[in-house]
């Protein structure tokens, strides 16, 4: 489920972000009715709060992840424990590089390059983005002139989309690379918890493609007002 949602979340949070990005005037404005961590509310668009929202409960599904990551002691699948991860991620890269997949069991455990990937992704993007979004949200202080100046907003803004762009790439290859390296075991795995080549996950997987394409088409300008609405004032 965790995966679900962290797919769902980081969908919403690629749009919003590219919607910003754009810097198309919004079809609305939201003022919320209470600022975040004290700060008094300011009027933001409609995209800017979407954003910060599902950042909120995407934050919300990383801690689970987390909390069940070492509670469950899954951390190991993730996190180095040796030097030797470096040439073997190499020599794994070097593999993927000529189409020749490494020989793997990703029920049992990662190969060095998957681990050294899920890592920075877990330990290194995910709270680099969390940072530099907080420095960029409206919860962030603007009459602290002296904290500005130490954390100026452009190049923490600049930090913030080479995150952004990270992620994507990340996403890009990581779903080639599932699809392309045996898609009916990798998605026993990722969606059904199973080893084995029964087409649970795939069904799985189909459910949750369309699921989100819903989710995609049913975000129009009217929904997310409507949406922002049960948050403050929309005009």
């Amino acid at each position: 489920m965790t995966h679900f949602l962290n797919i769902l979340f980081l969908m919403l949070i690629i749009r919003t972000a590219l919607s910003i990005r754009s810097k198309k005037r919004p079809p609305a404005f939201v003022t919320p009715r209470r600022g975040l961590f004290g700060q008094p509310p300011r009027r933001i668009g409609i995209n800017v709060w979407l954003h910060n929202t599902v950042d909120l409960l995407w934050m919300l599904n990383g801690v689970v992840y987390v909390v069940l990551l070492f509670t469950t002691g899954q951390w190991v699948r993730i996190v180095p424990t040796s030097w030797d991860v470096v040439p073997n991620a190499v020599s794994a890269a070097l593999q993927y590089l000529t189409f020749t997949w490494p020989v793997e069991n990703p029920w049992v455990a990662y190969n060095s390059l998957q681990t050294l990937s899920y890592f920075g992704v877990v330990f290194v993007l995910a709270p680099l983005a969390i940072l530099t979004g907080v420095r960029l949200s409206s919860a962030w202080p603007l009459d602290a002139p002296r904290l500005n100046r130490v954390l100026p907003e452009k190049p923490i803004r600049r930090l913030h989309n080479i995150v952004l762009f990270a992620f994507m790439a990340f996403i890009v290859v990581h779903v080639s690379l599932v699809l392309f390296t045996g898609a009916v075991l990798n998605l026993n795995v990722m969606f059904a918890a199973r080893n084995d080549l029964s087409f649970v996950g795939t069904i799985i997987f189909i459910t949750a493609l369309a699921v989100l394409t819903g989710v995609w088409f049913a975000l129009t300008d009217s929904a997310q007002k409507r949406l922002a609405r049960l948050a403050g004032e929309v005009n």
